[in-house]
């Protein structure tokens, strides 16, 4: 017999990857259109690195095809210390309930390890929003809502060692 509960998740969730990468790849990687839509979800996210300046990341071509809206998410530029760390704001828009629980926090601390080894941290305070929490937390993964930030952080490492996503 299988038991399913569903747990509230985390309002603070925080994920640590190390990656055999340098600072600046794993930067670029975040920040640059071209290659946030090669990872993850496969959609091109653009920033204006500027403090207040606008992210806004857009969904697939795969993703449009099964019904979802051209805009994923969007939010603000807080702070950009390049390659060391971003914080923006940060807001799912792909439906009205998760558009209606507002921005987010979302934070990026990229820091050098010995042996050319770098460790990614993302901080994400979803205060106030449990339903962009509980999707971010990969609860939705079975049901073919992904797996998160523990999915778009396992294909970007694997992207940047090996040029390769996880899966196609």
């Amino acid at each position: 017999m299988t038991t399913t509960t569903q747990q509230t998740p985390v309002t603070t969730q925080v994920y640590r990857v190390y990656i055999k990468a340098t600072p600046e790849a794993i930067w670029d990687a975040i920040t640059d259109p071209d290659w946030t839509e090669r990872y993850g979800y496969g959609g091109r996210v653009e920033f204006d690195l500027r403090p207040g300046g606008r992210v806004i990341g857009y969904t697939s071509p795969a993703m449009r095809e099964q019904g979802a809206p051209e805009v994923a998410l969007e939010g603000e530029v807080v702070e950009a210390d390049p390659p060391h760390r971003l914080v923006q704001t940060w807001c799912l828009v792909m439906g009205p309930e998760m558009a209606a629980e507002g921005f987010t926090r979302l934070t990026y601390e990229i820091a050098p390890i010995d042996g050319g080894v770098t460790r990614l941290t993302v901080i994400h305070d979803l205060e106030g929003a449990p339903i962009q929490a509980q999707l971010i937390s990969g609860a939705f993964e079975s049901g073919g809502g992904g797996g998160g930030w523990s999915w778009i952080l396992s294909d970007l490492k694997s992207l940047l060692e090996t040029g390769a996503r996880m899966a196609a």
